[in-house]
């Protein structure tokens, strides 16, 4: 019994360990899966911005159509740039090799990162790149400290850096207000993105909404099929509450002679 409640807590210390961890702060974000423009819009990002170097090998542009509402011929026309046929997969032409050598490591197939990371750390790594010209690629990250890949949404969002500026104090969430003056406390923060004004083509909400929209995507992308199993769970769930009562009424019958 002793082999076997050490086994056990062998077996959770790497969750322990986990949970124990603290992680950058990050952003929350309400994605909205049946928001259709949402989606397109996001899966016009991935193609145009991610594409280059990530694939989604585990998709077809096919089936990103057809759940998208995206008409075929438009998939094609503005949304496939590597000359493959509808019913690919949505790969890349980049070789791996190529891909080390060029950024010391391969860069990941996207199709499950929003599983495997999850949507609030998505949305708060792709807004979170400053330049750093210590890294090969003048750009850092909040989010993931001396991350490999360059800002290549930095046309849309413009340049970040990294600095001190005046942030409102909060407790447990709270915004902090001077008793007396009631004007808002303040301190001096150094870890604060600031966007280089002028340098992007979208405004600082514009490109929040551009990211939160290829977040959804990214969330699609990991389950297609997330919304009709929600659904089939809803129609099994009040099938069984609907069978409850006449199994209930019938077990009364059987045992009220017993009785």
């Amino acid at each position: 019994m002793k082999k076997l409640f050490a086994v056990f807590l062998l077996a959770l210390m790497p969750a322990i360990a986990f949970a124990a961890e603290s992680g950058p702060e990050l952003d929350k974000v309400d994605i909205d899966l049946a928001d259709k423009a949402a989606l397109q819009d996001g899966a016009r990002t991935f193609t145009n911005y991610c594409m280059g170097c990530h694939s989604a090998k585990f998709q077809r542009y096919e089936r990103v159509a057809d759940d998208l509402g995206i008409p075929h011929d438009l998939m094609l026309e503005k949304l496939i740039f590597t000359g493959a046929k509808i019913g690919d997969h949505m790969a890349i032409g980049m070789q791996s090799a190529d891909a080390k050598a060029w950024f010391g490591a391969a860069p990941p197939d996207l199709t499950l990162v929003a599983r495997v990371r999850g949507t609030d750390w998505l949305y708060s790594y792709l807004r979170a790149f400053y330049e750093d010209p210590a890294r090969p690629w003048g750009v850092n990250n909040k989010v993931f400290p001396n991350v490999g890949m360059p800002n290549v949404l930095v046309g849309l969002q413009g340049r970040q850096v990294i600095g001190c500026k005046q942030v409102q104090v909060e407790t447990d969430g709270k915004k902090q207000y001077d008793p007396l003056t009631g004007s808002p406390l303040t301190h001096e923060a150094c870890d604060q993105l600031t966007i280089v004004p002028k340098t992007g083509t979208l405004n600082e909400e514009q490109f929040d909404e551009k990211i939160k929209n290829l977040v959804t995507f990214l969330a699609y992308s990991a389950n297609p099929v997330k919304l009709q199993s929600q659904r089939i769970g809803t129609y099994v769930l009040l099938y069984l509450a609907f069978l409850f009562v006449f199994a209930y009424l019938l077990k009364r019958e059987y045992w009220k002679d017993v009785h």
